[in-house]
């Protein structure tokens, strides 16, 4: 029994053994097929051979004469310029470049046809860094690899990396030739943490160097949002964009890629890139606005994004993941993104980020000024419809958020005096309407002698536009007055995203202006169209929106229309206009009141004293007038929309 049992053991071991070495054997033998066809692919694929050949090539390999190093370098040129290259073709390709192993000259040439096909390796731009710091390169090819960082780094899949070696980076902005690149680096990468004081003294020595240079104060800019008390440097509140745009080698190459990709890569590159077709102008046009997709700053599926439990922005959907991930989401680096989702916005208006807001100007001002003011005059149907696309969007998002963004203030300012009325004309008057109150200092500089030139020049309907545009505006400062004044007292800020505090008689100063501004318009204009009956009512509605600043918004202040605007208004020959008139007139009268109560008897003689006075008389020969016109209106039959001429004039 014993042997029996051995035996039945030892032909259990011979077969498991046997059953063992066959499964080895068949794993084996896939092994092999899958590494033949492995070779066989490499073999045949002439792209995937030369990139072996540049992660082998040796440094100090001639260039003159080896045809080999040619061959290779024109296959993956061809590839990167015609469908862009993978990823680990980037990390082959920049290491090669950047480590100078064939010499200098290969490495321009690489770095102008490293194109993405869809992201760029983190480690890769890591590595190139490093060799960035061996300082083997020359200065000009040094230039050449940031702008390229530049042009791709909403590309790059994670930041985290960069933003460890910021030291490292910011070591470079010492480099007068570099300083230009390496500070809009620096803007992009920059988070509280990174904000230490001997950054703010390097960069403030440097200003006292260079000057006043708009790059430097940009990046001085973000670091006094993020550490004020480090930063005592008092910086102007409307900068010119300090960060060009440093695509145009890559421009042609990128559009291409990104058409052949049907628009899969996001990137700020889309907001600039544009195939040139006329290589003699020198001006640049607007091509690619849309708003760039949501993304993340912080990639799914990076280790930094598990251990920090960060919310990928993309993935909300509703209001409710809003409020539960609400002290998890980060901002994208592309900030532009925010304006094509409403939860994104909402967020902004939650966290009241100054950085955030200022990104966001930032990446509006390069869209508005750089693409769009300074565009030539020949425009595709495809780049209107992208600036259409754009502001419409800007539009939505500044109703969304109750506020304008100074970036499109500033914009506007320096779009009236080339604008020629015509071109976007509901989204430029939309936009108009929402920018915050202007001191009167400026406001006649700024924003009436553009639009005079404008308003005389154009048709009936232009008129009909701009008079609605200011009514729009009036009602937007009021709003922002009597909501900021109930929280604030006297000292409102009007816009909360920028330095300007303005007193309540400076905002009433700039009222004021806006009115006379507008009845000078109103008078002439009518005087131009004959007194027609529909630009007199979008003036009318200008003026019950004047007569109710003290019943609704409780501004002390009453300004009457002007004999231009008074009289048509009374001698018209429909009753709709001469019973509005009277609506005005009568509720001006509390205001009246109310000022002529409080006035100091003695300063009867004052020329506001004489306004009001001349107000109270205009009031009662309108109340007379009113009274006759009213009585042959309905003599007449015309007694439709009478009710205000009645009760004001007290006549039945």
């Amino acid at each position: 029994m014993a042997k029996a049992a051995n035996l039945s053991r030892s032909d259990l071991d011979s077969s498991s053994g046997s059953d063992l070495s066959v499964s080895s054997r068949t794993s084996n033998r896939s092994l092999r097929v899958v590494e033949k066809e492995r070779r066989r692919n490499e073999a045949g694929d002439p792209f995937l051979l030369a990139l072996k050949y540049f992660s082998e090539v040796e440094a100090g390999t001639p260039r003159i004469g080896n045809d080999v190093l040619e061959r290779n370098l024109v296959q993956v040129e061809r590839v990167g310029l015609s469908r862009g290259l993978p990823p680990e073709a980037i990390s082959v390709m920049l290491d090669y470049a950047m480590s100078l192993r064939t010499g200098g000259m290969i490495c321009v040439r690489v770095l102008k046809f490293l194109i993405p096909a869809t992201v760029v390796p983190h480690e890769a731009v890591v590595q190139a860094v490093a060799w960035l710091c061996v300082s083997k390169l020359a200065i000009s090819t040094q230039v050449l690899f940031l702008r390229w960082l530049l042009t791709v780094f909403d590309m790059i899949d994670s930041k985290d990396n960069l933003r460890a070696i910021y030291g490292f980076i910011f070591h470079f902005v010492t480099e007068e030739n570099l300083s230009p690149y390496i500070c809009h680096l620096l803007y992009l990468l920059t988070r509280r943490e990174s904000v230490r004081p001997f950054r703010v003294r390097k960069l403030l020595d440097l200003q006292t160097k260079m000057g006043r240079q708009p790059f430097l104060l940009h990046l001085l800019s973000l670091y006094k949002v993020f550490c004020p008390e480090l930063v005592t440097l008092a910086l102007p509140s409307q900068m010119r964009s300090g960060f060009k745009i440093h695509n145009s080698t890559w421009k042609a190459a990128l559009s291409a890629v990104q058409k052949r990709n049907n628009g899969q890569v996001s990137s700020d590159i889309s907001l600039t890139l544009g195939v040139k077709h006329k290589t003699n102008s020198r001006k640049r046009k607007y091509h690619h606005l849309e708003v760039p997709s949501l993304s993340s700053s912080v990639q799914r599926n990076s280790p930094s994004s598990g251990s920090r439990k960060v919310f990928p922005l993309e993935q909300l959907n509703t209001f409710p993941q809003l409020l539960a991930n609400l002290h998890r989401i980060e901002l994208p680096s592309q900030m532009g993104s925010l304006l094509g989702s409403s939860l994104a916005l909402c967020y902004l208006d939650y966290v009241q980020d100054d950085s955030a807001f200022l990104r966001l100007n930032f990446w509006l001002g390069h869209a508005l000024h750089e693409e769009f003011l300074f565009c030539s005059g020949d425009r595709g149907s495809g780049s209107s419809s992208e600036a259409l696309h754009l502001l419409n969007r800007l539009l939505s998002t500044q109703h969304f958020l109750q506020e304008g963004f100074s970036s499109t203030e500033g914009f506007l300012y320096k779009f009236l005096n080339v604008w020629d009325g015509s071109l976007l004309r509901p989204q430029i008057l939309g936009l108009l309407s929402d920018i915050p109150v202007v001191p009167s200092s400026c406001i006649n500089q700024l924003l009436f002698e553009p639009l005079v030139q404008l308003f005389f020049t154009s048709t009936l309907f232009f008129k009909c536009s701009v008079i609605d545009c200011l009514n729009n505006m009036l009602l937007k400062w009021l709003t922002w007055h009597s909501v900021y004044a109930l929280e604030d007292g006297l000292d409102i800020s009007l816009h909360s995203h920028t330095p300007m505090n303005m007193s309540l008689s400076g905002f009433m100063d700039s009222v004021v202006e806006l009115v006379r501004f507008v009845g000078r318009l109103a008078a002439v204009g009518l005087q131009l169209e004959g007194c027609h009956s529909l630009l007199l009512s979008f003036i009318l509605d200008f003026y019950e929106t004047v007569c109710d600043m003290f019943l609704k918004y409780g501004l002390p202040l009453v300004v009457m229309p002007p004999v231009g605007v008074f009289y048509p208004a009374l001698f018209a020959t429909d009753p709709v206009s001469v019973d509005r008139l009277c609506y005005i007139m009568y509720s001006s009268f509390p205001a009246i009141q109310h000022i002529y109560v409080r006035l100091d008897p003695w300063s009867i003689l004052t020329p506001f004293w004489v306004r009001i006075r001349t107000s109270v008389r205009q009031l009662s020969m309108g109340e007379s007038i009113a009274c006759q016109k009213t009585t042959a209106f309905i003599k007449t039959g015309q007694t439709s929309g009478l009710s205000n001429c009645c009760y004001y004039g007290g006549c039945f």
